[in-house]
C-alpha cells in the first residue's frame, strides 16, 4: 500500500455510531443507507465483535461516503483486514453499474495491482534450515528492494509499451518465467483494453526503470513452510502443489511501483477537474471519479490496465529471480526443485465483471482495494487446473506470525461480488509502530525465533512489527464463517526480504 493510506492515527468508532450497526449474522455488520444523506445503498462490515471493536472510525466514515457513489450496487463492502485508506478503506470492494456508475482511482489505490504470487518447492524444512541464511542473503542480494530501487531488467521505451499491453507474456517470452505461470495468474497476466496512449511521459519515466523490483513498506519476499498440523484441506492443498509436511513455499508481494502510483496521481487531478462537468459531487475529494463511460473513465480505465499488466510482469520477473536464487544455494535447477507457481493474485484493481444482482446478470466495474478476487469452482474465468477446487487465494499476514492459503467458495459471488481479504490488516500506524520498537532490536529478536530477516531500512522494518497487526487467524475465520473462503494451508515465516 501506498504510505500516505496508511500514516493517519486511528480513532476508536464511537459508541453512537456503533449504535446504529445491524448484527445481520454472525460476521456480518450493516450499516443501514438512511445513516447517512446520499447512501445509494447499505454498508457492510465483515468482523468478528472483537475485530469490529478495533476498527478505527476512518473505516466507518470510509465505507459509508463510498456507500454514496453514483451507480453502487448491493452493498459498499469492508473486508474484516479493513483499516482507514485512500477515499476507500483498504478491503473496500465496490461494484459499479457500467453504465450508470463511476470508476474511482480511490477504489484501487495508488499502489495498481499490489498482489501476491505463491510458488511452491520440494524442498522441506530440513533442507533449507542450515542454507537460511545463505538463502535470504542471497535473495536480498539479487532481488532489488527499498524506495529508489532499480531493477536488472533494462528496457527500451517501446520494450516498456509490450509490457504495458501484453504483461508477464512478454517476459516469458524473453525467457524470464515458464509458461505455465501464465495460466497460473489472474486473468493470464492481462488485463485487456490496456492503452500505452493514456499513459503520461512521467509514468514511463518512474516505471521504465523498476521492472524486478520489490520495492518498500510492507512488500515483501518470504521463505515459508506449510507444516502439517496447518494443512486444513489436503487434498486441495494438494492440487495446490503442497504435498509434504514441512514443504518450503516462497510468497512474493509487490506492485506496479511508481509506475502505477504516478498513473494514479495522474488521474485523480483528471477526475477531480471532471467532476463538474458531470455534476458528480463526493463526500471526500479522496473519491474523485467519472462515469465509467466517458472519455475520462474509459482513458483511467485502459492506463490502469497498463500499471495492472506492468505489476503482473514485475511479480513474474522477480519470481524469476527467486527461481535462481534457490537455483545457486542449493546447487539444482528450478525446474529440479519443482518451483511451480501457485498462483498470482491482485488486490488492488477495478475489472469488468459480469455479476447477479436481483436475480439478473450485469457487467458491473468492481473495485477492489485491499481485497482479493475468490471465485469459486466451475468459473470460467480460472484455469483448467483449478476449476474443480476454485481459485487459490494468498492472504498475506506480518513477518512475525504467517501467512494462508485459501480457496473461493461458489458463496462469495452472492456475498462479496467474489471477493476476500487480502492480508491480516494493520491495526496501527507506521509511525505508531515506529515508536513501539527499534528495527535493529526487532531484526536480533526475530533471529532467535528462527526467523531471518533482511532489510534495506531499519525504519521500515519497526513499522512491520507483527503488533501492528490484527490477528490474521481471526480474519481468514471470519470470511470461511461468512461462506466466502476456506483455509487450506498456514504457513509460517522463516526467512524474509523487505524493501
Amino acid at each position: 500500500m501506498c504510505k500516505m493510506e496508511e500514516e493517519r492515527e486511528e480513532k476508536q468508532i464511537p459508541s453512537k455510531a456503533l449504535s446504529v450497526i445491524e448484527h445481520s449474522s454472525e460476521v456480518t455488520w450493516d450499516i443501514p443507507a438512511s445513516y447517512k444523506k446520499g447512501m445509494q445503498v447499505p454498508a457492510r462490515l465483515f468482523a468478528t465483535e472483537k475485530l469490529l471493536q478495533a476498527m478505527d472510525a476512518g473505516v466507518f466514515e470510509q465505507v459509508t461516503n463510498v456507500a454514496c457513489l453514483p451507480g453502487i450496487q448491493k452493498h459498499a463492502y469492508c473486508m474484516p483486514d479493513g483499516h482507514w485508506g485512500y477515499g476507500f478503506p483498504i478491503g473496500g470492494v465496490a461494484a459499479m453499474d457500467v453504465n450508470e456508475g463511476v470508476i474511482s482511482p480511490g477504489g484501487i489505490g495508488f499502489d495498481i495491482n499490489c498482489g501476491m504470487r505463491l510458488l511452491t518447492t520440494n524442498l522441506t524444512f530440513n533442507d533449507v534450515q542450515p542454507k537460511l541464511k545463505q538463502l535470504v542473503d542471497t535473495l536480498y542480494n539479487r532481488v532489488p528492494s527499498g524506495v529508489g530501487g532499480k531493477g536488472f531488467v533494462k528496457l527500451t521505451k517501446e520494450q516498456f509499451r509490450d509490457v504495458m499491453l501484453s504483461g508477464p507474456k512478454w517476459c516469458v517470452g524473453q525467457g524470464l518465467g515458464w509458461e505455465e505461470d501464465l495460466e497460473r495468474t489472474e486473468e493470464y497476466g492481462c488485463i485487456k483494453n490496456a492503452n500505452a496512449d493514456k499513459i503520461s511521459e512521467k509514468a514511463i519515466s518512474r516505471g521504465i526503470g523498476q521492472l524486478g523490483t520489490l520495492g518498500s513498506g510492507n512488500h515483501y519476499l518470504e521463505v515459508q513452510v506449510a507444516n502439517g498440523g496447518n494443512i486444513f484441506d489436503e487434498k486441495i492443498a494438494k492440487k495446490f502443489g503442497i504435498t509434504q509436511d514441512g514443504q518450503i513455499v516462497v510468497m512474493l508481494h509487490c506492485g506496479s511501483r511508481g509506475f502505477g502510483h504516478q498513473v494514479a496521481t495522474d488521474y485523480l487531478k483528471t477526475f477531480s477537474e471532471a467532476m463538474p462537468k458531470y455534476g458528480i459531487t463526493v463526500n471526500d475529494r479522496e473519491l474523485a471519479c467519472a462515469p465509467f463511460t466517458s472519455n475520462e473513465g474509459q482513458d483511467y480505465y485502459q492506463a490502469m490496465a497498463c500499471a495492472a499488466n506492468m505489476a503482473f510482469s514485475n511479480r513474474q520477473v522477480i519470481a524469476h529471480r527467486i527461481r535462481e536464487c534457490f537455483a545457486k544455494v542449493f546447487g539444482k535447477s528450478a525446474d529440479e526443485l519443482e518451483m511451480h507457481q501457485v498462483y498470482d493474485v491482485a488486490h488492488n484493481i477495478a475489472k469488468v465483471e459480469e455479476h447477479k444482482v436481483d436475480g439478473k446478470w450485469k457487467k458491473l466495474v468492481v473495485h477492489r482495494k485491499g481485497a482479493t478476487r475468490c471465485f469459486g469452482p466451475g468459473e470460467k474465468e480460472l484455469p483448467k487446473v483449478y476449476q474443480e477446487t476454485g481459485q487459490p487465494v494468498i492472504i498475506g499476514g506480518s513477518m512475525e506470525t504467517g501467512s494462508y492459503l485459501l480457496v473461493g467458495l461458489e458463496k462469495a459471488r452472492e456475498m462479496t461480488f467474489g471477493s476476500t481479504a487480502h492480508g491480516a490488516g494493520r491495526t496501527m500506524s507506521r509511525a505508531k509502530a515506529k515508536r513501539n520498537v527499534r528495527g535493529d532490536l526487532l531484526q536480533k529478536e526475530m533471529e532467535k525465533r528462527g526467523i531471518i530477516v533482511k532489510s534495506a531500512s531499519m525504519s521500515g522494518l519497526a513499522e512491520e512489527a507483527g503488533f501492528a497487526y490484527k490477528d490474521i487467524s481471526e480474519v481468514v475465520d471470519t470470511m470461511e464463517k461468512a461462506g466466502v473462503s476456506k483455509k487450506v494451508v498456514a504457513l509460517r515465516p522463516i526467512g524474509n526480504v523487505k524493501g
